[in-house]
């Protein structure tokens, strides 16, 4: 990409990105910052590096949006792998413990029973590998380390567990769940309730609050828009209202002017 130098531009939005697998979400975020010479860029909802699809990335001013874009609910499609639990939960990390695969997998039935089971409002124990900090200490750093930090249970939601697809070692499904919901202890959790173990195989972000991946672009189609010149990268953003749901009065102060 087109290196810039990075500091304050005119630029002020929020763009719907689709993230490719193997890179952080802070590694798109710096991708853009190179390319847009724009320094103050910000992610709503972090990806994991295995994970892909819809990541909102704010700019400029509006990176101070990234707070409420993250309250929305989010819908995901995921494979849970059964057989296997990993220390991360998903399918990067090393594996911890095996177990038998349960006979009844391969029937969609059971499998509906056993999703049915996880609908609703619930307590959810993060990762060892996550984001959130526990006496100033970041979960994952502390993992990395050796070090087993006791992280408490969340209140989670979820909205919906859709079936895709049933097999003898693997389920396909589409979830929409609140903020602050993990799909990979999700993984973990349905792995334990169907007496096996299980991590996340895939996960692709299809939408985050009113946006949905039909409206991402690829890294590289933000670089063509870049060089193009015009409005460049600015008739990418997303609309505040129509497509974000966010209207003047929810607006920080300081931001009604910019938007």
């Amino acid at each position: 990409m087109t290196k810039a130098r990075r500091g304050a531009t005119d630029l002020c939005g929020v763009i719907a990105v689709d993230k490719p697998e193997g890179m952080t979400s802070h590694d798109v975020v710096d991708a853009l910052r190179r390319l847009t010479g724009e320094g103050r860029i910000g992610h709503a909802g972090t990806l994991d590096p295995m994970a892909t699809g819809l990541l909102l990335v704010c700019i400029g001013p509006a990176a101070r949006l990234s707070e409420l874009l993250m309250a929305g609910d989010k819908v995901y499609q995921a494979r849970i792998r059964f057989g296997a639990a990993t220390d991360t939960d998903d399918a990067q990390g090393v594996v911890i413990a095996s177990a038998p695969l349960v006979a009844k997998l391969s029937d969609e039935q059971f499998a509906l029973e056993v999703l049915a089971g996880f609908l609703g409002a619930q307590e959810q124990l993060p990762p060892r590998f996550a984001a959130i900090k526990k006496d100033g200490q970041k979960a994952y750093v502390a993992a990395r380390k050796g070090l087993d930090l006791e992280l408490e249970p969340r209140t989670i939601t979820v909205h919906g567990l859709r079936l895709l697809e049933v097999g003898a070692e693997h389920w396909d499904v589409e979830a929409c769940v609140s903020k602050g919901a993990y799909i990979r202890a999700l993984a973990r959790d349905i792995g334990e309730a169907v007496g096996s173990k299980a991590h996340l195989a895939s996960l692709r972000r299809l939408s985050c609050g009113t946006v949905t991946l039909a409206q991402a672009h690829t890294l590289k189609e933000l670089e063509q828009a870049v060089a193009v010149g015009g409005r460049g990268i600015k008739a990418l953003f997303l609309d505040l209202q129509t497509d974000l749901g966010i209207t003047q009065e929810l607006l920080p102060e300081g931001l009604r002017n910019a938007l």
